[in-house]
């Protein structure tokens, strides 16, 4: 197992990095030119800045029993048929069940910005964020190292 973030805007590499430490799993974080990233204990991925280029690296190198840390709906929907399990920043568990529908989601919210119609974006982080990725993370790891 491997846990591979797409860490360019991800706010909880710190927590992954700490939990992947405790339990010996190698990390690989994939960043765009436009950021440094040295943590001193994972693999760093830098692609060039091209759209979708860390998202395209990332999925590419996906393989069956990873885990991906991703807020990208689309990045985790080419990840789970791969046979990996996929995170999200605030701790949601990307699945067969709910893929569909988060995707379905998206492609509405991008159609009402299009056509010049306002979406909410994200609402501030807080500490709680940070527990709640941190439990569910936990229980995913768990999980995958069974």
């Amino acid at each position: 197992m491997r846990i591979l973030v797409d860490a360019d805007a991800c706010p909880v590499k710190q927590i992954i990095v700490r939990i992947a430490k405790e339990k010996n799993i190698p990390v690989t974080m994939f960043i765009d030119t436009s950021h440094i990233l040295n943590d001193g204990y994972s693999e760093v991925v830098t692609v060039d800045k091209d759209r979708d280029s860390v998202d395209i690296a990332l999925v590419n190198k996906v393989k069956r029993g990873d885990l991906v840390v991703t807020q990208d709906y689309g990045v985790a929907a080419m990840a789970l048929p791969k046979g990996a399990k996929a995170i999200n920043q605030n701790g949601l568990v990307y699945s067969n069940e709910n893929i569909d529908k988060l995707l379905f989601e998206r492609h509405i919210s991008q159609k009402v910005r299009r056509s010049g119609g306002r979406t909410s974006g994200p609402r501030k982080r807080t500490k709680e964020d940070d527990e709640r990725f941190e439990a569910a993370f936990r229980r995913l790891v768990e999980h995958c190292m069974e």
